[in-house]
C-alpha cells in the first residue's frame, strides 16, 4: 500500500511516499481505507526525535494517528462496524497511508453531513481537549483559560469547555480574535502584559489553564492562578516540571472514546461544534504539511487527502 515513511529522525526532508506492506485487521479490529488523515503538531514532533521519551517510534516509521475513511476489512469479533461503513477515529497504525488499522473503541460512524476532511480533523483535537478538561475537572460556573486557543485542540477546548458551562478566555493573535468570539471565547492577545490583560477580561480570576501554544506561558499562568501550579496543565510546553506543571501527554479519553468521538461528530455535521480545516495536501506532499504545522499559527486544522485535494 501506499504510505509516507521516514527512516531517521530530523527535519520535513525525511518524509518520504513509499509503497509498504498491507496491514490487515486483528480481532477486535477494522482495516479503514482512507480518505482524509489530519496533521497534528505531535507528528513533527515526534518526527524529529523530540518525544522519544513520551512516545518511543520504532524506524521506519509513518506519521499520524487521526483520519476518515471506508471501512473495507472487519477483524473477529467485530460487529459495531461493517464493510463499506464510513468512519472517523484513531489509528493503531500510522495515519498517512493509503489504508489503517483502528481499535473499535477508538472509532466512531461518520455522519452523511460531515466532509472526510472536517471527519478527520476531529478525533485527536476532540479526544484532547477533553482529556485535559477532565484532568483540570473544570465545572460550569469556572474560569479556563486557554493558551493557544485559535489552533485544533484549542478550538475544541474552548468549545466543550463553554459547553460545560465555563467561562472561557482564549489567547491568540489579533487576527484570531473574532474567530474566538464565534466559538465563545473571550480573546486576550499573547504576549507582554498578558497577566494584566487576563485579569480585566476575567476579574474574577482563573480557575484553571490549559496551556495549548507550548510558547512560554506558564510563568504567567502561575502568576494568574496565585502563584500555584494546581489546576494547570499543558501538551506543549517541554518546561512544564520547572514551573511544577502537568505535562499531559496521555492518549485518547478513555474507555468511552468512540461514543464521546460520535457525540462530537454529531455535533460538527450541524454546526454545533467546529474545528476548521485550514488546508488540505495530497498524500505526497506530506512534508509541506508538516512544514506548515511546525511554523505555528495555523487556525484549525491541516488535513492530507490520499485521493489529492
Amino acid at each position: 500500500m501506499e504510505a509516507i515513511v521516514y527512516e531517521e529522525f530530523g527535519g520535513p526532508d525525511v518524509l518520504r511516499p513509499a509503497r509498504v506492506e498491507d496491514v490487515h485487521a486483528g480481532p477486535g479490529q477494522i482495516r479503514v481505507a482512507v480518505r482524509a488523515a489530519g496533521v497534528n503538531p505531535i507528528d513533527y514532533k515526534i518526527r524529529n526525535g523530540w518525544m522519544e521519551a513520551a512516545f518511543p517510534t520504532p524506524l521506519p516509521a509513518t506519521p499520524g494517528s487521526e483520519f476518515a475513511g471506508v471501512v473495507d476489512e472487519t477483524g473477529d469479533g467485530v460487529t459495531e462496524f461493517a464493510v463499506g461503513d464510513e468512519v472517523l477515529g484513531r489509528s493503531t497504525t500510522g495515519a498517512y497511508a493509503e489504508y489503517v488499522l483502528a481499535d473499535v473503541g477508538s472509532v466512531a460512524p461518520k455522519p452523511e453531513g460531515l466532509g472526510w476532511a472536517e471527519a478527520a480533523a476531529l478525533p485527536v483535537a476532540t479526544a484532547t481537549a477533553a482529556r485535559v478538561l477532565d484532568e483540570l475537572t473544570v465545572a460550569a460556573g469556572e474560569t479556563l483559560l486557554v493558551h493557544g486557543a485559535s489552533g485544533a485542540v484549542g478550538s475544541a477546548a474552548v468549545q466543550i469547555a463553554a459547553a460545560r458551562g465555563a467561562t472561557v478566555i482564549g489567547t491568540a493573535s489579533p487576527a484570531n480574535h473574532d474567530y474566538l468570539r464565534v466559538l465563545g471565547a473571550v480573546p486576550v492577545a499573547y504576549g507582554e502584559g498578558l497577566v494584566d490583560r487576563v485579569r480585566e477580561a476575567a476579574p474574577q480570576g482563573v480557575d484553571a489553564v490549559f496551556d495549548v501554544a507550548g510558547r512560554g506561558a506558564l510563568a504567567d499562568s502561575v502568576e494568574l492562578r496565585g502563584g500555584t501550579a494546581d489546576r494547570i496543565a499543558t501538551i506543549a510546553d517541554p518546561d512544564a516540571a520547572h514551573y511544577g506543571v502537568a505535562f499531559s501527554a496521555g492518549g485518547g479519553s478513555g474507555p468511552d472514546e468512540g461514543r464521546r468521538l460520535a457525540e462530537y461528530a454529531e455535533a460538527a455535521a450541524v454546526g454545533a461544534l467546529r474545528v476548521p480545516v485550514e488546508q488540505t495536501f495530497a498524500l505526497g506532499d506530506a512534508a509541506r504539511a508538516q512544514e506548515v504545522s511546525e511554523a505555528g499559527h495555523v487556525r484549525g486544522k491541516l488535513v492530507l487527502l490520499p485521493g489529492g485535494p
